[in-house]
């Protein structure tokens, strides 16, 4: 397992979360996938980004010989209170009918999974509706989170526990047997409570000192209203008053809290929904259990970023798949040293994105295992040159 034997529970309160300590996936796997590709016949780093995918992919599960063949594509619905200010084009009765036709097989990620043979698993963590779904994960933690310009949009306890939620589905999976997990989204008002999560981690002025620094979009962004302006989306598409009110509520909300130099914990349940907590557990659940985990749009990357904060070590078991429309993404990608590797300004969610990655990874990896290497051609390999 990655982290440490003793730590891994089926329940974390915020002090043995904290207190996980996660084991790096294989550098010496890393160095023999590596090799591998080496000796397939074709220039050296041909697949370029590809090629380190599967390296890392063969780190995290520990051999240089895997398979992905069962996977599974989780995505967490929730309802947000900050809906009620008029930050959305739409209202949160759209995240149920949408997760319906999720459930339906329907929504474009749930036709692109079947495409792929991946599994589609809907958990309701927070929908603002008592109906149970036929086919839905059923882990409600409350029927929305709470108006954060009003109070803070969960309690301690209820960010726990979708925290724990995420974890203990990718144990359920990894029980299962999945290989590899992907994650997606649905909830209306997600764009603003990511933004403001994304806004207050990354505005400490040791995230984004000018040395660590490399978008000239964001050299002078030394506090977050700066920040708040220059990452804040159109969301589904928000007119010019719509957005700035979006970009106000934001920058009111982190200075109320004083979230600037909070801890990543706290900003989550101020500001965050349930569905980006319990997407956070999914990317801490990788860790734990030597799972990669493929990140969507800029809503599954906050998560991701929020994970690393709490969780230290987290994001080495992350792989990020498209630089979406939304600002965050781009910044988020560098916080994390990820490199998103589809550039083609999406904005759908649910994890369409996650799902066009593993797609290409597949391919890749057909290649890794399956193309000639340079003895089946009587070919000299390529030699890498020394630096």
């Amino acid at each position: 397992m990655a982290c440490k034997a003793e730590q891994i529970k089926t329940e974390y309160d915020l002090n043995t979360l904290q207190a996980i300590t996660i084991v790096s996936p294989s550098k010496e796997i890393a160095k023999k996938c590596k090799d591998k590709w080496d000796n397939v016949a074709k220039p050296l780093d041909g697949l370029g980004d590809f090629e380190d995918i599967i390296c890392r992919i063969g780190a995290i599960k520990g051999s240089d010989d895997f398979n992905l063949s069962k996977k599974a594509l989780l995505i967490m619905c929730a309802d947000n209170g900050i809906v009620k200010e008029g930050v959305t084009q739409s209202d949160s009765a759209v995240t149920l009918s949408v997760a319906k036709n999720m459930l339906k097989g329907k929504s474009s990620a749930a036709v692109m999974a079947k495409k792929n043979d991946i599994d589609v698993f809907v958990t309701d963590v927070g929908i603002d509706s008592d109906e149970v779904l036929d086919g839905i994960i059923y882990k409600k933690i409350r029927r929305s989170s709470r108006d954060f310009l009003i109070e803070p949009a969960m309690s301690e306890e209820e960010t726990l526990k979708a925290i724990n939620i995420g974890i203990n589905l990718v144990r359920e999976c990894r029980e299962k047997d999945y290989d590899i997990l992907l994650t997606g989204e649905m909830g209306i008002g997600n764009t603003t409570t990511s933004t403001a999560v994304a806004a207050a981690i990354l505005s400490k002025t040791e995230v984004l000192g000018k040395d660590e620094r490399t978008d000239r979009d964001f050299l002078e962004t030394t506090n977050s209203d700066l920040l708040v302006d220059s990452i804040t989306g159109r969301g589904a598409g928000l007119d010019d008053e719509k957005l700035e009110k979006k970009k106000k509520i934001i920058k009111e909300a982190i200075k109320k809290y004083s979230l600037k130099n909070a801890d990543a914990f706290k900003v989550l349940m101020t500001v965050g929904g349930y569905d980006i907590a319990a997407l956070a557990g999914v990317c801490i659940g990788g860790a734990i259990y030597d799972m990669p985990i493929v990140l969507d749009g800029v809503i599954t990357m906050c998560a991701g970023l929020t994970a690393e904060e709490i969780v230290p070590g987290v994001k080495n078991y992350l792989i990020a798949s498209h630089m979406g429309k939304e600002k965050a993404s781009k910044i988020i990608a560098e916080r994390l040293s990820l490199k998103p590797v589809i550039n083609a300004d999406m904005a759908l969610g649910e994890g369409t994105g996650a799902v066009m990655m593993l797609s290409l990874i597949e391919d890749a990896l057909e290649v890794y295992k399956n193309a000639a290497v340079f003895s089946d051609i009587s070919v000299d390999n390529y030699v890498r040159s020394s630096k």
